[in-house]
């Protein structure tokens, strides 16, 4: 068994079945191309890689066939590549070039086919295939005018772009995250096209004196792992997020912070939410908010009093704000008892649509139990992975 094969589908198989043709350029970002390569395998992907002469000079097409299983093609022959893998009706998804360089870019602009990976994308293109481009090169040369013109006119006929990553002199090549998310995004289910989705998630902190909080356990997974889950189907994502929670969010999803419950309401306040299609309400917003003392409380003393008083209900708060949207609520219970009664009166209370209930046990787990209540009580169970429950609540 190659290599390869060892790591099929090993953190999910959003792309399994799919045909990626990656095409590899003469920047010095293609030594990257290896992690990039095995990452999109271990989502399910098969691998197709196409060389120009220039990258084989910076890596050796070895290294690739090590990563993929296949032999990069590094020149077209007498089976007519690129229209066996763009041409025919059993083609591949998507072509990836990753990295990019700016005579390629500028060639596919142009329809120049002089080399094996613009071949492949003129193919790619005249077929329908989906193509992304990542950019890698020197800044100035990213800057360059004629450059800029050649990346709206790809654009204008249909090739996306993902942004590079401007450190100092060097237009860097995006995060393989990032770009793997966004292979899962072009080629995959793309059930909320065009919505809008505002996610809520992560911890409140509440100041006890200057140097002192309370707050609630909360890692922030289950509201970055819905974000990836409505970016991956192609929604339109905001995430508010505490600024305390242990797990980052990606850098490509449009993220705004909120230490404290009243600095939700500043932003829904601040906010237009009802141009949002959906809200997620999932954040641990503390119950109780301290009587803050000035200062720093002494630590000498044995024994001192916390006078905490009730927060407000902040998802009553963006109701009343939020008409249109369909807003899902978040349930948690130390037991799964009573858990339906509990949460339908939250749901019931505040007029949402939906409520998930869940379990303190699913703390710090990537194993949850969930139960989605709707309006009339209806439930939907699951129990499973979190990153492979939470879009189910929008259905």
């Amino acid at each position: 068994m190659h290599p390869a094969k060892e790591i099929y589908g090993t953190k999910s198989k959003k792309l399994s079945n799919k045909k990626i043709i990656l095409g590899v350029t003469g920047s010095i970002a293609a030594v990257e191309t290896l992690k990039l390569a095995r990452d999109l395998i271990r989502h399910g992907a098969e691998i197709i890689p196409v060389m120009t002469n220039s990258a084989t000079k910076i890596i050796h097409p070895d290294v690739l066939w090590f990563a993929t299983g296949k032999r990069p093609i590094v020149q077209l022959t007498g089976e007519t590549e690129h229209v066996l893998y763009c041409g025919q009706k059993d083609h591949a998804d998507i072509m990836l070039i990753s990295p990019c360089s700016a005579n390629t870019i500028s060639k596919i602009a142009h329809g120049i086919g002089d080399t094996t990976v613009t071949i492949f994308a003129i193919t790619a293109i005249g077929t329908g295939i989906p193509l992304i481009i990542v950019p890698a090169m020197h800044i100035s040369m990213y800057k360059n005018k004629i450059v800029k013109q050649n990346i709206e006119k790809c654009k204008k006929n249909g090739i996306n772009f993902i942004q590079p990553k401007i450190e100092k002199n060097k237009a860097k090549q995006a995060d393989i995250d990032e770009i793997v998310s966004n292979v899962i995004r072009q080629i995959g289910n793309k059930t909320y096209s065009g919505k809008k989705i505002l996610i809520i998630g992560g911890p409140t902190s509440e100041s006890i004196d200057d140097v002192r909080v309370i707050t609630n356990r909360s890692s922030g997974k289950t509201a970055v792992s819905l974000a990836l889950s409505a970016f991956y189907q192609n929604a339109k994502v905001n995430l508010w997020y505490g600024k305390n929670a242990s797990v980052k969010p990606p850098q490509f999803i449009e993220t705004k912070y909120f230490e404290t419950s009243n600095g939700i309401l500043k932003m829904a306040n601040s906010t237009q939410l009802n141009k949002f299609d959906y809200i997620f309400v999932c954040a641990a917003i503390s119950d109780y908010i301290p009587k803050k003392q000035k200062g720093k409380i002494s630590s000498d003393k044995n024994k001192i009093t916390i006078e905490l008083k009730p927060t407000q209900k902040i998802i009553s708060k963006i109701r009343k704000k939020a008409s249109k949207p369909k807003i899902i609520g978040f349930k948690v219970e130390e037991k799964k008892d009573n858990l339906k009664q509990k949460s339908m009166k939250v749901l019931e209370g505040n007029n949402l649509d939906y409520i998930v209930g869940n379990t303190i046990q699913a703390f710090d787990r990537d194993i949850n139990e969930i139960w989605v209540f709707n309006k009339k009580g209806k439930t939907f169970h699951k129990k499973g992975k979190k990153k492979t429950l939470l879009i189910i609540y929008l259905r």
